[in-house]
């Protein structure tokens, strides 16, 4: 592919992203689902239907792995810093034990509705050879995830951010994000292996080494070289190599173990000390270069692997079950959390609504089961407008619940 096609698709991906940012933003949606959407409108459905030609010519199908490449380093940056922004719950008793019910329970429905529709799923849509119980534990894990970092972005808009119920629902998320991906390892380890004992094992075992590696030698030589050359938070350009190479470093073993690089790249961020200016420092000098330049062709990559014909026949009938569980799932399984723990209704449902928004992580997500081949085009565009649908639906969610209840919702300062 020549470097001229390349800076091409790069400007139209960037100016695409930009513009349906902008427009989504203007309608009260976080700009993350215009760039999202940018993806759909650049892929097969959209512009290779309206204009096929000028489609075959700006994305032939030799450019896409350069492209692929460039996707993925945003990717592995950007799960790093989900992973280092991951905290524990704020605070004890009352409200570690409600982020705790919340998460579950807003995992734990839409889990077990997910198994309940895969057999139908399955059969109409996983592709050939793929078992049914990495296919329905995938399904299962997809429809459970909430998206932590658009959640923060949804709060911090709406004003919620230190309310009670925003303080639950961004908890909650930490919970759900930090059992999704040991879920999602798992699904993916038991779909390399190929259905076999013994290779899951290997995958398994390499797994708790790399972990033990991680936690056990390099956090304590990271918190030392931090306390060291970052006494004030702030890491010297020289110890930001070194994290940048223990990040991609830890990416290549979980690529290597066949399972997917954003987990060795989500792990090693979990592994930073749990320090704020160093939070700040990295999101400062590495967000902008993976969010605002290289996410927008990973978007772009997910557009390009929709199928056109994912809503022919029977179709929109699979899509709308998929919406109508997840959603369920979600707002239900999120406001039961809250209601067991004391929450009002309101509060509660509110709760759920937010639970409900996906985002970036279900979009990662379902890429990886992609690339993992539990699941083919037809599915991931099915769970891709999913993903777009129930995260622009949280915030007028949100707006129906305050209204049926005559007031906004607030937060209750020591209550």
């Amino acid at each position: 592919m020549s470097l001229t096609l390349l800076l091409l698709q790069l400007t139209v991906i960037l100016a695409v992203a930009r513009a349906c940012g902008l427009l989504l933003r203007a309608f009260g949606q976080p700009m993350v689902i215009g760039e999202m959407a940018a993806g759909i409108l650049l892929g097969p459905i959209v512009f290779g239907a309206l204009f096929p030609q000028w489609h075959a010519q700006l994305f032939p199908a030799a450019s896409l792995p350069a492209l692929s490449s460039l996707a993925m380093v945003g990717v592995v940056l950007f799960m790093f810093i989900v992973g280092a922004e991951l905290r524990a719950p704020a605070g004890m008793g009352a409200q570690l034990r409600a982020a705790g019910w919340v998460g579950l329970s807003s995992m734990a429905l839409p889990m077990v509705l997910g198994l309940a529709i895969a057999p139908m799923l399955h059969h109409a849509l996983a592709p050939a050879g793929v078992a049914f119980w990495p296919f329905a534990l995938f399904i299962g894990v997809a429809l459970s995830i909430t998206a932590f970092p658009v959640l923060a972005r949804i709060l911090k808009d709406r004003g919620m951010t230190h309310t009670r119920v925003g303080q639950l629902a961004l908890s909650a998320a930490g919970v759900v994000d930090a059992f999704a991906w040991v879920l999602l390892a798992l699904v993916v380890a038991l779909a390399s292996a190929g259905g076999g004992w013994s290779a899951f094992v290997r995958i398994a075992c390499g797994l708790a080494a790399l972990v033990a590696v991680v936690f056990l030698a390099v956090r304590p030589l990271l918190a030392w070289a931090l306390r060291r050359y970052a006494p004030d938070g702030t890491p010297t350009p020289m110890l930001l190599a070194g994290l940048m190479i223990g990040l991609f470093a830890c990416a290549m073993v979980t690529e290597w173990l066949h399972l997917h690089a954003v987990f060795g790249a989500f792990l090693f961020g979990i592994s930073l000390p749990r320090d704020n200016r160093l939070l700040h420092a990295l999101v400062e000098r590495l967000e902008p270069l993976s969010v605002i330049v290289l996410m927008p062709i990973f978007f772009a990559l997910a557009g390009l692997g929709t199928h056109p014909g994912a809503f022919a026949n029977a179709g929109l009938g699979a899509l709308g079950l998929i919406l109508l569980v997840a959603t369920v799932g979600k707002v239900v399984g999120g406001a039961a959390g809250a209601r067991v723990c004391g929450y009002d209704w309101r509060e509660s449902l509110s709760t759920g609504a937010l639970m409900n928004s996906r985002g970036l992580m279900e979009l990662i997500v379902i890429k990886v089961g992609l690339d993992a081949g539990l699941i083919g085009p037809e599915l991931f565009t099915m769970l891709l407008v999913m993903a777009l649908a129930t995260t622009a639906a949280t915030g007028p969610l949100l707006t129906l619940i305050e209204r049926r209840r005559g007031a906004p919702v607030r937060g209750v300062a020591g209550r």
